[in-house]
């Protein structure tokens, strides 16, 4: 099977991937529209989480540790990381969710944070799928302000830790096998990071239920009760929220490529519709409403494909800076919301239906719309970037 551009990518970006990376994106999607497309519907509705076998066959394709040197299966850049997320995003918002949670905030803690040892234990099994892994950052009180706002506290004792607190909508978190927990040292006041194995002892997940966004993935509520992680399990180069940012920095650009691939999702189930309803004696298509709606979606769709594009490049160059992952990332998802409400549009009456598959396109647009950052807090970013002032408070 040969590589071939999404239509959806206009100016063919796409083309710029090296030939190994546009093999696995051809394997990639291959296997999505086989193995997961049948699928999503129902799980989504159902607010069921994929199959292991699902997790597993990411795996084996190379999915996880792309970024890292104890587990890329091949050099690659973040262009081609952002393209996987798009890829996956296109079929499903939770599918990317799962990859970039696993592959960015998991092992990119420990890649970040941990010691050479960390990664040499934990990488390797989180790039196989044997383990599933979360990322405890959010708290019932605290989002937007976690670098002042953590009330999760961790106390050493000797050659452990204690820690008490409370962490919310952590994805995976109910169903995960270790979980990045981030607390409050109680002795210097700084944001630490350690690895708990979810079998711990105090450690206590709750799924959120009633959810209308990302259904498949498992939102948790949890609780942390004297638990008792070993200093060994402290990311070792965790000293304070400085390398919780610089992992949220890494991913936060992929979450912009992923809402661009659910805006794919979205236009592509658009354009098949419109080739196949009739109206008014003809296709849908031929009418200029629905070719204004299409083309409006479209220059969405490319004007982001760009940003993101040149952003991944800079982080290859090791020139991208907070600001301009912050600026992806609300540009992105604003242009996201536009288009998957155009698209629905589309549909009329049936993009309510989940059959038609927008409808899920539309609704889990609202949490990619929030989560790795609001648009208000990416904007303040870009703001004191523009101005030398913050705005926060």
């Amino acid at each position: 099977m040969s590589f071939e551009s999404l239509s959806s990518d206009f100016f063919g970006y796409e083309n710029g991937l090296s030939d190994e990376e546009k093999d696995l994106i051809v394997r990639l999607r291959a296997y999505l529209d086989a193995e997961v497309r049948p699928l999503v519907n129902g799980l989504w509705a159902n607010a069921e989480f994929f199959p292991r076998t699902v997790v597993k066959g990411l795996a084996d394709l190379g999915l996880f540790g792309q970024p890292w040197a104890e587990t890329r299966r091949f050099e690659n850049s973040a262009v081609f990381r952002g393209w996987v997320a798009l890829e996956l995003a296109r079929v499903d918002a939770s599918l990317a969710t799962l990859v970039g949670m696993q592959n960015g905030l998991v092992m990119g803690s420990i890649a970040v944070a941990g010691s050479q040892e960390q990664r040499d234990e934990w990488l390797p099994k989180l790039a196989s799928g044997e383990l599933l892994g979360a990322f405890g950052l959010t708290e019932p009180l605290s989002g937007s302000d976690s670098a002042q706002g953590l009330r999760t506290i961790a106390k050493r004792d000797g050659d452990s830790w204690t820690i008490n607190g409370a962490k919310r909508w952590i994805g995976n978190g109910s169903i995960s096998d270790v979980t990045i927990i981030w607390a409050k040292d109680a002795d210097d006041g700084q944001v630490k990071g350690f690895i708990v194995p979810t079998s711990t002892p105090g450690y206590s997940a709750t799924r959120i239920e009633n959810k209308q966004a990302l259904r498949i993935v498992q939102n948790a509520d949890i609780v942390l009760t004297d638990l008792v992680v070993p200093e060994a399990n402290r990311l070792q180069n965790s000293k304070s929220f400085r390398e919780t940012a610089s992992v949220l920095r890494l991913t936060r650009a992929e979450v912009a490529w992923a809402a661009v691939g659910n805006s794919v999702g979205a236009y592509e189930a658009a354009v098949a519709y419109a080739g196949e309803r009739i109206q008014f004696g003809k296709e849908i298509g031929g009418h200029q409403l629905v070719q204004d709606l299409l083309a409006r979606s479209l220059g969405n769709i490319t004007a982001s494909i760009g940003m993101v594009t040149r952003v991944s490049q800079m982080l290859d160059e090791g020139t991208q800076r907070d600001e301009h992952a912050s600026l992806a990332k609300a540009f992105t998802t604003s242009r996201m919301r536009e288009t998957v409400a155009w698209c629905r549009e589309i549909f009329g009456g049936n993009g309510i239906v989940l059959d038609y598959d927008v409808i899920r396109y539309f609704a889990d647009a609202e949490a990619i719309y929030s989560y790795e950052g609001t648009r208000e807090m990416n904007t303040l970013i870009v703001g004191r970037a523009i101005t030398g002032k913050a705005a926060f408070v």
